[in-house]
């Protein structure tokens, strides 16, 4: 029999235990407390119980409590949609894969889904649709998860969700020499300041290390001068390329933290300065990212950081259930009047100026799925949704 010393092994279980979470308490407890407000609702405004309710709404859940045959559907389920083929045709010629008919709708709409009326409700939908793709087109019997930034804000390099094994969605980018700061939205007008992290290079592990991003840069250009231009000036024709990543500790301490968070849950009692707030205060010079840029720039890199072709990451959709997350828990502290608020214009940050966008406006995915109307995606247990969050 062969005998292991102690002295062997203990380097192997240090670098296991090495990664300790931060701590999500406060924000935990606000989403606690909002499901238990979502009860109360229901039963005060529902003699007899919707169809879909707290009790038979389906739930989604944070990455790291899923188990690795969980986390293997998951990655199952998205290389499988990024190996059907585009529905984009002409649209987007660019367009590989039912996964790139994502991207493509998202560079294209980028102009009036963000700083606007719609941008809460337009992602709600957006990710949810992406996730019926799954269930529907690949088989996945599981639901979106997401990334509870404060969880990993301490140390995202190090954490499960990106070391690279066969259960994570692969690692940082390897380490890019003589990279420059990133700029948001470009380097021509750098609103926003990134310091670089310790990648900027292809990621080198994990699932997605072989995979294709074939759509963007989108209209602001690449971050890196070694990406090239995409083919076509709206972003869509095809531009294969590897997914590159620089994790950033910098900005997930800055903006992503527990307190941050429930700061923002709290503080922000309407829905404007909520909105604001969550997306970034960039358009006014002040150096507030928001839980939006930041979790966007925690990965960074291309196309992550890229503010029309981010969906081209499959990090974008663990990021943005945790921004519909955030939004829920917000929602749910007054379901009375946050069920029906929306506020903001229907172009990015008022420009050019337009009118007020209203509840009757249309959210339209293209082909990825029919229009459906602001209104009916306000609740996440009304309209075509039933979910809820734990």
């Amino acid at each position: 029999m062969r005998f292991i010393s102690a002295a062997s092994v203990a380097p192997l279980l240090s670098a296991v235990a090495a990664w300790t979470p931060a701590s999500t308490a406060q924000t935990d407890a606000l989403a606690l407390e909002g499901l238990i407000k979502l009860a109360q609702y229901e039963a005060q405004h529902f003699d007899i119980p919707p169809t879909c309710n707290t009790s038979t709404a389906y739930v989604r859940r944070e990455w790291d409590s899923f188990t690795p045959q969980e986390k293997k559907e998951y990655i199952s389920a998205v290389l499988c949609l990024q190996s059907l083929p585009s529905k984009s045709g002409s649209f987007a010629p660019g367009a590989r894969s039912r996964y790139d008919d994502f991207v493509a709708v998202h560079i294209n709409q980028t102009l009036t889904i963000h700083a606007t009326a719609n941008f809460l409700t337009w992602h709600r939908y957006f990710t949810w649709t992406y996730e019926h793709a799954l269930r529907n087109e690949c088989g996945y019997t599981g639901y979106q998860p997401y990334i509870n930034w404060p969880r990993v804000s301490q140390d995202p390099v190090g954490a499960p969700i990106f070391d690279g094994s066969d259960i994570s969605i692969s690692n940082n980018g390897g380490d890019l020499p003589n990279k420059n700061n990133t700029y948001f939205p470009s380097a021509a007008n750098p609103l926003i300041v990134v310091p670089p992290g310790t990648g900027g290079e292809c990621v080198t592990a994990g699932p997605f290390k072989n995979m294709s991003v074939n759509l963007g840069p989108g209209l602001f250009g690449p971050q890196y001068s070694n990406v090239p231009l995409n083919p076509q000036p709206n972003g869509l024709g095809y531009n294969p390329r590897c997914l590159r990543r620089d994790i950033s500790k910098y900005v997930s301490q800055l903006a992503l933290t527990d307190a941050d968070v429930a700061h923002l849950i709290t503080a922000r009692t309407d829905i404007a300065s909520f909105q604001n707030d969550m997306e970034g205060l960039f358009n006014y010079n002040i150096s507030q990212l928001g839980v939006h840029t930041a979790g966007h720039f925690l990965v960074g890199g291309d196309p992550g950081g890229d503010f029309f072709a981010s969906p081209g990451d499959p990090y974008f959709f663990f990021h943005h259930a945790q921004i519909d997350r955030v939004y829920w828990i917000w929602q749910n502290q007054d379901l009375e009047t946050r069920l029906t608020s929306i506020a903001g214009t229907i172009t990015i940050l008022n420009e050019p100026p337009s009118r007020n966008g209203t509840l009757d406006d249309l959210i339209d995915l293209g082909v990825n799925n029919g229009p459906i109307t602001i209104r009916s995606a306000m609740s996440t247990l009304g309209g075509p949704f039933c979910y809820i969050y734990l």
